[in-house]
């Protein structure tokens, strides 16, 4: 045996552990994960070989995750029962684990459009953050959640978990699907993952764009001059994939009401690409939206921006419906929601405008 081969079995089977990245807001929350069996692998099954080393999955989670084919050897899905050989290439995404802090159950009236066993509906008003984190532990959807579904599924130690699948930004409104039990989690995270949700946004943008449709693609990442913001990188070379379809619905002037379906969902992708391409959303105040953009700076046209910014101090960006596959009927659901009464007016606004 030479030096070379006593180094490769020497060598613990490959992993990847999940991108820090993936927990930001906005993003769809899932785990990933890659390992290789190392080539002196004794044949042992797929779910018990996971269990040894992935120590924060339940054996329940992981078989709700190979049955919902989250989890593939050698790029196909396998059954549970499938033994595992030397050299085969496991890949899994399941569902964010549980945070280290305990949720606090918090009494709040949620505008909740459906629910049954398996999941719920939320419309998100806006201001409402959707997760606690540093600064805001309580007060969160989250904690609404948590008081509403006092069974919800819980991670080590009876930690409480979220069941959040994706979120969106504390200043866009609209709505949130939640999974109630680990499988229904499981299930609509590998539909985000797959892209075969469907997510329509509404939102009021500076300008008129030139094509009345199209399809932006470009890499979404925290700028590397402030962290607090997401930019591009047009060469592809650093941030994540992020793919926006756009299409303008109604004109006012010197701004548009655009319909944006997400193919991913990256932190704050509809706001960064729409910017990327000259349109930032109005009264974004984090990229450059809440100043006059198009049109004179001065006189009554100010004056009358300056209103539409009161009316709406917030982005113009309403989560209006979403699609997908029952975790448990495997029936298609299309759910909608209404504008909110601030982005109705700000419309009604700039309809005087132009009238």
């Amino acid at each position: 045996m030479t030096s070379a081969d006593l180094h490769e079995e020497e060598l613990p089977e490959q992993y990847v552990s999940p991108d820090e990245d993936d927990a930001d807001e906005g993003d769809e929350l899932y785990e990933h994960h890659r390992i290789q069996a190392n080539r002196r692998q004794e044949l042992l099954r797929l779910d018990k070989f996971l269990m040894n080393r992935l120590p924060h999955a339940t054996r329940t989670k992981l078989q709700n995750a190979i049955k919902a084919e989250a989890v593939q050897v050698n790029g196909r899905a396998v059954k549970s029962n499938y033994r595992v050989k030397p050299n085969d290439v496991i890949t899994i995404t399941l569902p964010e684990p549980p945070r280290e802090y305990k949720v606090m159950p918090e009494e709040m009236d949620l505008d909740i459009r459906y629910e049954d066993e398996a999941l719920l509906l939320v419309n998100k008003p806006p201001g409402l953050v959707v997760h606690p984190a540093f600064g805001n532990w309580t007060g969160t959807l989250v904690n609404g959640l948590t008081h509403h579904l006092n069974n919800l599924p819980t991670g080590r130690n009876g930690e409480i978990r979220p069941g959040l699948i994706h979120r969106i930004d504390k200043d866009t409104s609209g709505l949130l699907v939640v999974g109630k039990t680990e499988w229904a989690m499981t299930h609509l995270s590998q539909q985000f993952f797959h892209h075969t949700i469907e997510r329509t946004y509404l939102a009021l943008v500076w300008g008129i764009p030139k094509e009345k449709q199209g399809t932006i693609r470009s890499n979404i990442g925290r700028s590397l001059k402030d962290r607090k913001v997401q930019a591009i990188f047009p060469e592809g070379d650093q941030g994540k994939r992020a793919v926006t379809h756009y299409k303008v619905l109604q004109t006012f002037g010197h701004v548009a009401l655009v319909q944006c379906n997400l193919e991913t969902g990256r932190t704050h992708q509809i706001r960064v690409h729409m910017k990327h391409i000259g349109h930032p959303l109005f009264s974004d105040s984090t990229y450059g939206g809440d100043k006059v953009l198009y049109g004179q700076r001065t006189g009554a046209y100010k004056a009358f921006v300056e209103k539409a910014f009161e009316l709406m101090p917030r982005q113009a960006l309403h989560a209006k419906s979403l699609g997908f596959v029952h975790p448990t009927t495997n029936e298609q659901l299309q759910f909608e929601t209404e504008l909110p009464a601030d982005f109705a007016s700000l419309l009604a606004h700039w309809e005087k405008f132009v009238s």
